[in-house]
């Protein structure tokens, strides 16, 4: 049987990887083009939906939030205040850092452990593998994914094997 640490901690390193790299190349082709960090990093797919700064720290509180909820570690706190692409990968560095700190022995055997979420509107009970596998993995693909979309829809010349890490 797959532990949980071996579904979270390493697919949160290989995602973190593509999406340190794919901000890389928007870096790198926003000065080739002439494009305001500011703007770039300002993307939005609709107005009513998180700009690509978001996309990178909703991934990072994810990937944090999973490890605080099922190995009750203490969490670190982020502010959400990145405006640049530095900070940005500061970011991702803190998040993997933490990462690091987080001992398998607080994740593995919390498969059947209670893990509620409460939001405004409701409250999600899950168990621990159900928590990881029907929420957890999907929300963190969908931001790293959602960036990628984000840099891709700018005109940045990254292609799937970029997003899947190469």
């Amino acid at each position: 049987m797959t532990q949980l640490y071996d579904l979270t901690v390493p697919a949160f390193r290989r995602g973190f990887a593509s999406l340190s790299a794919i901000l890389k190349s928007g870096e790198a082709y926003a000065q080739e083009h002439g494009i305001a960090e500011a703007d770039m990093l300002g993307t939005r797919l609709i107005d009513d939906m998180a700009p690509l700064t978001a996309q990178v720290q909703r991934a990072s509180d994810t990937a944090k939030g999973a490890m605080v909820r099922l190995g009750g570690v203490p969490t670190i706190a982020m502010a959400d205040d990145e405006t640049s692409f530095t900070a940005l990968q500061q970011r991702i560095a803190a998040t993997l850092a933490f990462l690091d700190g987080v001992p398998r022995e607080a994740i593995d055997g919390k498969e059947d452990a209670v893990v509620t979420i409460v939001t405004p509107s409701r409250t999600l009970d899950f168990t621990g593998q159900s928590y990881v596998l029907g929420f957890v993995l999907p929300n963190f693909y969908f931001h790293i994914t959602t960036a990628y979309a984000l840099l891709r829809m700018r005109g940045v010349p990254i292609g799937k094997m970029d997003y899947l890490g190469r």
